[in-house]
């Protein structure tokens, strides 16, 4: 496992413990914000900034998130992926996915701020350059 991604999962699991142990009722009201605003953030910069490129690091992340969404009363039953649809949240592996695509298209748009297209060569003007599509 690399480096990075273990202290990550251990702070988001200690905080994930802290707010364990002060809640009387799992309800999801309560949970999911308090997931939002202290735990998510670990686990995303964690897999954004340094790119977990191995599934052991990925599983490490993935299941701090399966602890939460288990903790939430009524979804104990459920499976991970049945959970998260209840829950309307995403995978840690498709947050970085959607990361990426968004960095990606950042760098497309370039300094300007537009993704313009030039229509006399049919190819994708970008603030990095030209980009030829077919």
């Amino acid at each position: 496992m690399t480096q990075q991604c273990v202290p990550a999962a251990q702070k988001a699991n200690h905080v994930l413990g802290c707010i364990k142990r002060s809640m009387a009722k799992s309800l999801r009201e309560v949970i999911l914000p308090l997931y939002s605003a202290l735990l998510r953030p670990h686990l995303e910069y964690c897999i954004q900034l340094w790119g977990p490129q191995y599934k052991k690091d990925m599983d490490l992340l993935e299941r701090v998130q399966r602890r939460v969404t288990k903790m939430i009363r009524g979804l104990e039953h459920l499976s991970y992926k049945a959970r998260l649809r209840e829950l309307r949240l995403f995978s840690l592996e498709k947050r970085k996915l959607q990361g990426d695509l968004r960095a990606a298209f950042q760098y497309l748009k370039g300094p300007t701020g537009k993704l313009e297209r030039d229509y006399l060569s049919g190819s994708v003007v970008t603030g990095q350059g030209v980009m030829g599509l077919s």
